[in-house]
C-alpha cells in the first residue's frame, strides 16, 4: 500500500508577519499519494522545469526507478491553510550504505528543481528551507544531494541558491531570445545562409520536410529510426550506447507518448525526413518559454554530409520562436555545435546537505568528485585525454 508521512513543525517565520509560511511538511512514498497536489502546482502560480511534470518523472519512476533502486520521497510543504507552498520530487536509494536523496529523474533530467509558489519562493528564508530540510532528516536520510539546479529559472530565483553550494560539473550553453527579436538576432545572418545552403541539398530529396510528431504513429517512428541509428553513430565515436538499456528505451518511449497540457507530450519529437529515410531527429521537453533537448541522432547515409542536425536545429529554434519561446539549451556540456547557437550559459549548481556523521563523510566525496569533474571539463587537454581513455574502453 502506497504510504504518506507527515511531520509538522511550528512555521519558523510566524513570529515575523509572514503570510504563507510553512507551518507543516508532508513526506509521500508514491506518485499515487502525491498527485492531486502535485498536479494543482502546475500553474502559473508556481514555476518549475518541465524535468519536474508529474508525467515526465511519474513515467522515469515506472520505467527506470526500479532498475536504479530508488523509492520515491516526495517532499510537500504547506501554509497554514494547507495551500501548497513547494513541491520537491525527491528519490532515495542506499548508495554504499549511505541513506541518500536526490531529485528524482536521474541522468535524464538535465535541471533539478522543486516546484516553487512564486509568492513564497520571492520571500522564502533558510529558515523556512531548514524546516523542510529537517523532516526529511527525520526519515532517515543521511544526506540530501541535490545537483544540476539552475539558480534561476524563467526569471524567478530559485530559493535553493541561498544555499552552500559549488558549480555543477559541466556548465549548460543557453540561446536566450528577447521578446519580438528578429531572425537575425536569434541566429546570424551568416549561420543562416551556412544552414541555407546545406538545406538545400536536402529540399531536392523527395518528400523532403520539417515535422513535429503529433501522432503516435509518427513518434514511433521518429524512435524506431532513433533506436537503430543511435547505437551506430555511437560505435562509430568508439563511445558507449547510453540508451542500450531495455528500461532506458521503454521509458523515452513512454515519455515520447504521454500527453500533456497544451499540446506537448512529456518528451516533444521535432525530426527532418525525404522519402527514404529520416535524416535527423531531437526529442526534449518544453514549456511554451524554453526548450530543452534530451537526446539526437542524425542519418548516417551520405545525406550526412549536408549537417542535417544543423537544418533541424535551426528548425526548431524558428519554429519555437514563433510560438513565443524565449530560451533553447541544448543539454548539459559545451559540444562544438551547441556554441554555434547558444553564446549564453544557465548557471547550474549543486548542494550537499548532510544530516548524519556518515552523511558529512558522503557530501565530502561527492562534493570532492563533482569539482575534479569540473577541473577536467573546464581544461581541453584533460577532456581530450578522458575522451582518448573512453573510446580506449570501449573498443
Amino acid at each position: 500500500m502506497a504510504m504518506a508521512a507527515e511531520h509538522d513543525y511550528p512555521s519558523a517565520s510566524a513570529g515575523v508577519g509572514n503570510g504563507g509560511a510553512i507551518a507543516h511538511v508532508r513526506l509521500y512514498q508514491s506518485f499515487a499519494e502525491a498527485e492531486v497536489i502535485w498536479r494543482g502546482m502546475e500553474t502559473r502560480d508556481h514555476f518549475y522545469t518541465p524535468f519536474q511534470r508529474f508525467d515526465f518523472l511519474n513515467v522515469w519512476q515506472i520505467h527506470t526507478g526500479p532498475f536504479e533502486h530508488t523509492t520515491p520521497l516526495i517532499v510537500v510543504a504547506l501554509d497554514a491553510d494547507n495551500r501548497p507552498l513547494m513541491l520537491m520530487p525527491l528519490a532515495t536509494v542506499r548508495d554504499n550504505g549511505v541513506h541518500v536523496a536526490r531529485f528524482l529523474g536521474g541522468k535524464h533530467s538535465t535541471f533539478n528543481m522543486p516546484i516553487w509558489r512564486r509568492d513564497f519562493a520571492a520571500r522564502a528564508t533558510k529558515a523556512d528551507l531548514d524546516l523542510v530540510f529537517q523532516s526529511v532528516a527525520a526519515h532517515g536520510i543521511d544526506i540530501l544531494a541535490l545537483t544540476q539546479q539552475p539558480k534561476e529559472w524563467h526569471g524567478n530565483a530559485n530559493p535553493f541558491a541561498q544555499l552552500p553550494g559549488q558549480p555543477s560539473a559541466n556548465a549548460c550553453p543557453l540561446l536566450q531570445v528577447r521578446p519580438g527579436a528578429t531572425r537575425e538576432e536569434v541566429i546570424s545572418s551568416g549561420m543562416r545562409y551556412r544552414i541555407r545552403q546545406k538545406e538545400r541539398k536536402l529540399s531536392v530529396l523527395p518528400g523532403y520536410r520539417y515535422f513535429v510528431a503529433r501522432t503516435d504513429e509518427d513518434i514511433t517512428r521518429a524512435l524506431d529510426y532513433f533506436f537503430a541509428t543511435k547505437p551506430l553513430r555511437m560505435a562509430a565515436q568508439n563511445l558507449p550506447n547510453v540508451f542500450a538499456a531495455p528500461h532506458i528505451e521503454a521509458f523515452v518511449r513512454a515519455a515520447c507518448l504521454t500527453e500533456i497540457a497544451g499540446g506537448y507530450r512529456a518528451i516533444d519529437v521535432h525530426a527532418i525526413e525525404c522519402r527514404d529515410e529520416i535524416l535527423a531527429m531531437f526529442g526534449g521537453v518544453a514549456d511554451g518559454h524554453r526548450y530543452s533537448m534530451m537526446f539526437n541522432t542524425y542519418t548516417m547515409s551520405e545525406n550526412a554530409r549536408h549537417s542535417p542536425g544543423m537544418v533541424l536545429l535551426r528548425n526548431v529554434i524558428d519554429h519555437d520562436v514563433a510560438r513565443g519561446f524565449t530560451g533553447f539549451d541544448l543539454g548539459i556540456g559545451a559540444a562544438g555545435y551547441k556554441l554555434h547557437f547558444c553564446k549564453g550559459e544557465q548557471q547550474i549548481f549543486d548542494c550537499f546537505i548532510p544530516f548524519t556523521a556518515r552523511g558529512r563523510l558522503a557530501a565530502l566525496g561527492m562534493s570532492s568528485l563533482n569539482h575534479a569533474k569540473r577541473i577536467v571539463k573546464q581544461n581541453p587537454t584533460l577532456v581530450s585525454m578522458a575522451n582518448r581513455l573512453r573510446a580506449a574502453i570501449h573498443r
